[in-house]
């Protein structure tokens, strides 16, 4: 039997990192801290859209602020050419 490293976000916290193993356990501290960098920009993503959407509630934001964090490469192509949203879905 052999020990194995795994690593998770602080901020996704271990509870939940166990709770979704396939998703939130990484093998390598690089992988966990991109997930890290993903989770911060969600964060101000978040504190984005509670400040200029009026009646948008904290569940939605963080909901769209994460979706925006983790295609963050998806919506930067966006912003040259639009249509990428579209064919992103299909």
């Amino acid at each position: 039997m052999s020990v194995q490293a795994v690593y998770y976000s602080d901020r996704d916290g271990l509870e939940m990192a166990l709770k979704r193993p396939d998703e939130l356990l990484f093998n390598t501290k690089a992988e966990a801290d991109a997930r890290d960098k993903v989770l911060e920009l969600s964060e101000e993503i978040r504190e984005y859209l509670l400040r200029k959407v009026e009646g948008m509630s904290d569940e939605l934001a963080d909901k769209c602020a994460l979706v925006i964090a983790e295609d963050k490469e998806l919506f930067q192509k966006a912003f040259k050419k639009p249509q990428v949203l579209s064919e992103a879905g299909e």
